[in-house]
């Protein structure tokens, strides 16, 4: 199983990646040991993950997700499928 996730940051950043192993790889956030991006805004705090059948298609939601505006992110990490649409 694999998973996209996003990540908000101490500076009110938002990160968002994929793995396969969403503890380790949250681990290795929480370490500085990952992305530079998250390295410099600790502490990290998990906002949303959600699981995918293979790792290509959590790789996909992911460059999808990323192309989105602030909005639609804090939308999709709220849950608000209204709102989501609508952004």
């Amino acid at each position: 199983m694999a998973h996209v996730y996003i990540l908000r940051c101490a500076d009110g950043g938002l990160y968002i990646g994929h793995t396969e192993d969403l503890r380790a790889r949250i681990a290795t956030h929480h370490a500085g040991e990952a992305a530079l991006f998250t390295r410099k805004r600790r502490p990290v705090v998990l906002a949303y993950s959600e699981a995918l059948p293979i790792r290509l298609a959590a790789a996909a939601r992911e460059r999808q997700t990323k192309r989105w505006t602030r909005a639609k992110k804090e939308a999709l990490i709220a849950g608000d499928l209204q709102r989501l649409k609508r952004v």
